[in-house]
């Protein structure tokens, strides 16, 4: 290999181009093989109108958290600039602070900065970037990989519908529906460990246009929420846009009528940090309703007893650990996970299983505690709902309810501490293990007689089935 790898990204998304990215600017030559047929379109506007069949989930909503942000701002500079270049914008820590809160500046505020952006404009943006420099990274789209090249018992490339395409290193990064396991069988390689749960959700999401993109509906307090039958949030986007997400239970037959246009118009109308930005004389809706269905945490191991099951080959993106999508994660961390191979490939730029044992390493510290932080918090809000939890589930439960979400609105250390966790800036169980934070949270808990309840956010079920109808 002599230190500059060829080398093959099998998909074209976010964790593909992050990856042809990062690899490109190490001088690695880098081929991206993208199955939809998808010219660069001229402007944002444009790329929303992709046709991503691999890819459904481009049209939904997304979260460009702040860690995704301080790694670009960190390492890769020019891309932020040319987000911010193309329509997106940046909230900080003043824009999100609850009306009311003290907003006296603490440090690391500076860190606490997320993007509003499509995540088809963060493509279009991220695939000119990589291709900025076309002596690194080419895009060959309307390209199907069939399956691996393996010789010698590591993998040298693989096999398109036009042919083999030969290189030292292959990235797979073809998303959450990614046919790897099946690959390695067909090569005679594998098998490769893997864990599956199901979410337990189906979500449906629409996009608007502010009809003035200087005028946002003036709205107190959180532009998301949980009614318990339904999840429900707003998401800010480029160049006026914004989208709207609904989700239920998978098995709440009756919800999902929210699939139609009468219906989850309707509802929305009726969700209160929703109303105001669905509201005719603020926006109008630019898409269908868009359902995804079928959401998985999934955690794939490219090691198996300490030696790596297909040497040559890497898994970044959903291809290698999918988590719950409601958490906004899937795009920071398949960037972390790009980012951690670019740094994996100049330590050990000749020694493939050097390679894969150091990614997965890195894998594990950096995205591993992301993923069981979603198995657990799924698992537990699906046994709260169906009642079946146990006492001390349903005692964090009641105190997340009543103690935590509570003082996100009235304490700005709790409030920092929360958001420092849901932007991966700290370890998922920092809030409930940090003494000052906790005893904040269990001051508020305790004294949950004394308030009066918070305004609810939505009708009750029945009552959003009838508005529905």
């Amino acid at each position: 290999m002599a230190g500059m790898a060829e080398v093959v990204v099998v998909g074209g998304g976010v964790a593909g181009l992050g990856t042809a990215l990062a690899l490109g600017r190490d001088g690695h030559r880098v081929t991206v093989l993208e199955r939809d047929s998808t010219p660069l379109p001229p402007d944002p506007d444009a790329a929303f109108d992709w046709d991503r069949r691999g890819a459904p989930q481009v049209r939904h909503s997304h979260a460009f958290l702040a860690r995704l942000r301080n790694l670009l701002r960190d390492r890769y500079p020019d891309v932020l600039a040319d987000l911010l270049a193309a329509g997106a914008t940046e909230i900080d820590i003043e824009e999100m602070l609850p009306v009311g809160m003290d907003r006296t500046p603490h440090p690391g505020d500076d860190d606490l900065v997320l993007l509003a952006c499509r995540r088809t404009t963060y493509e279009w943006v991220l695939r000119r970037s990589a291709l900025a420099d076309g002596e690194h990274v080419t895009f060959r789209d309307g390209v199907v990989v069939r399956g691996l090249l393996v010789e010698h018992g590591r993998v040298v490339g693989v096999q398109t519908d036009a042919g083999e395409v030969r290189a030292h290193v292959v990235v797979a990064a073809n998303g959450r529906r990614s046919t790897l396991p099946a690959w390695l069988d067909a090569a005679g390689l594998g098998p490769m460990p893997e864990e599956e749960e199901d979410t337990g959700i189906v979500y449906w999401s629409r996009f608007y246009r502010l009809l003035d993109p200087d005028v946002r509906p003036h709205v107190d307090g959180p532009i998301a929420g949980d009614l318990g039958y339904l999840k429900l949030a707003v998401f800010q986007g480029d160049n006026g846009t914004f989208s709207v997400t609904l989700a239920t239970n998978s098995d709440d037959e009756a919800m999902r009528a929210l699939g139609h246009d009468p219906a989850f118009d309707a509802a929305v109308q009726h969700l209160v940090p929703i109303a105001p930005w669905v509201d005719p004389a603020i926006s109008e809706p630019i898409t269908g309703i868009h359902p995804m269905a079928r959401l998985l945490n999934r955690w794939r191991d490219p090691v198996l007893d300490g030696v790596p099951v297909a040497p040559g080959l890497h898994a970044v993106g959903d291809a290698s650990v999918c988590t719950n999508p409601l958490y906004g994660r899937g795009c920071s961390l398949a960037m972390v996970q790009a980012t951690l191979l670019a740094d994996v490939l100049r330590e050990h730029p000749d020694d493939l299983v050097a390679q894969a044992l150091a990614l997965d390493e890195a894998t594990r510290r950096e995205l591993r505690p992301w993923y069981k932080a979603a198995v657990v918090a799924d698992a537990r809000n699906r046994r709260v709902a169906s009642g079946e939890a146990g006492d001390e589930e349903a005692f964090l439960s009641s105190i997340l309810r009543d103690g935590l979400l509570p003082a996100t609105r009235t304490d700005p250390v709790v409030f920092r501490a929360f958001l420092r966790t849901f932007n991966l800036l700290d370890p998922p169980e920092r809030v409930m293990t940090d003494p000052d934070v906790m005893a904040r949270v269990m001051a508020v808990y305790q004294d949950r007689g004394n308030r009066e309840p918070a305004p609810p956010l939505g009708p009750e079920r029945d009552d959003l089935l009838q508005v529905m109808a």
